[in-house]
């Protein structure tokens, strides 16, 4: 059992306090991790006030940081290593085991339910259990988390900047690479120029897609989203958004990927597809109302969710890190650093737009 630092939520929509918590050490399958930086992501804001996971809990899930004790069955990483942590997963299931675990059949358990895999907890203050987020909660000084969900990466490259890679640049991006792969000189619309969305935009770049359209209602995202590979932006406030995709693309895109969960936009998404087409929706979104046989069947479109963007974090976040150190996948120029202590400032400040993916850097 250590001390440590961490951000606790004590309930629904109050902010985040950092207090002393206790951390139990690894058990045989997990690992220690100091953490050197976070992620905020909008998942823990939805966690903090919708109340997704029990309360009280220790959110946060984008960790990066160094090993620091491995337990007795661990194989893949050793104390010193650099690493990020991504999702939990079992392992075992079906869909694990064919290399799709964001759809591990007890996803939610594991990464909301607030308990390890064992159903027990490793955070607590004061004797009171606290709630384990994504099985890491890295919203602290320190960490433990099963081997699954801890990726060994290059220690050549900046390790405050990688904790995003472990959710949602993973998920932008990978659902570009992994889930819709589109061809070489196709077509895509991205909805949505924040952290995710941007990060698609750079892997459809990495496919050379001949049309990569980006779609916001902030100019000032739209300028960065083309810096980062769009050859097309539209401003969804000032134009038609599916006459101008039809424009540009003369009869619509093979692919759409909207990050925004909004009803109206998903469906401008769908309706800019040209037949056949397939759109992805990332976004957490709620009741949507189409016609299936216009908008879906009578032109053979397929719509569906991607979870994680499809990834295997073990393979995938190493790769986007290649990519990043080849300048193919700048993904820098989202990030925002904020000291621990101004996480609530953090939180505020991607809600009001003024920072795209900020990360939360601990004391050293």
């Amino acid at each position: 059992m250590i001390k440590i630092k961490a951000a606790v939520t004590q309930g629904q929509g109050e902010p985040f306090k950092i207090e002393e918590v206790e951390l139990e050490g690894p058990k045989s399958d997990e690992v220690l991790v100091k953490i050197v930086a976070t992620g905020v992501c909008h998942t823990d804001a939805v966690a903090r006030d919708q109340g997704i996971t029990p309360y009280p809990a220790v959110l946060g899930h984008e960790g990066a940081g160094i090993v620091e004790q491995v337990g007795d069955s661990v194989e893949t990483v050793k104390p010193g290593d650099h690493v990020v942590l991504s999702f939990a997963y079992c392992g075992h299931c079906e869909n694990c085991l064919t290399g799709h675990p964001a759809y591990c059949m007890v996803f939610n358990e594991l990464n909301f339910g607030g308990r390890m895999r064992d159903n027990s907890h490793r955070l607590s203050r004061q004797g009171e259990k606290l709630s384990t987020f994504f099985g890491q909660s890295s919203f602290g000084t320190y960490a433990v988390a099963n081997e699954r969900s801890v990726v060994k990466v290059d220690p050549e490259a900046d390790l405050a900047l990688l904790g995003p890679l472990g959710c949602g640049i993973q998920t932008g991006s990978g659902t570009v690479l992994n889930a819709l792969k589109p061809e070489f000189g196709s077509s895509i619309a991205i909805f949505g120029a924040g952290a995710v969305g941007l990060s698609a935009i750079m892997a459809a770049a990495i496919t050379e897609c001949r049309y990569i359209i980006a779609v916001d209602i902030h100019d000032s995202r739209l300028e960065l989203a083309k810096e980062l590979g769009a050859t097309h932006v539209i401003n969804g406030r000032k134009e038609d958004v599916i006459e101008a995709i039809r424009g540009i693309t003369r009869g619509g895109t093979r692919y759409a990927l909207d990050t925004t969960g909004v009803p109206p936009v998903i469906l401008q998404a769908l309706r800019s597809l040209k037949p056949l087409g397939r759109l992805a929706v990332v976004g957490v979104t709620p009741d949507l109302t189409l016609n299936v046989h216009e908008d879906l069947m009578a032109e053979g479109k397929t719509m569906t969710g991607v979870i994680e963007g499809d990834a295997v974090p073990q393979i995938f976040i190493p790769q986007l890190v290649e990519y990043y150190r080849d300048g193919r996948f700048p993904f820098d120029k989202l990030v925002k650093f904020y000291d621990f202590e101004d996480i609530n400032q953090g939180f505020e400040d991607s809600k009001q737009g003024h920072a795209i993916k900020p990360i939360l850097k601990f004391p050293s």
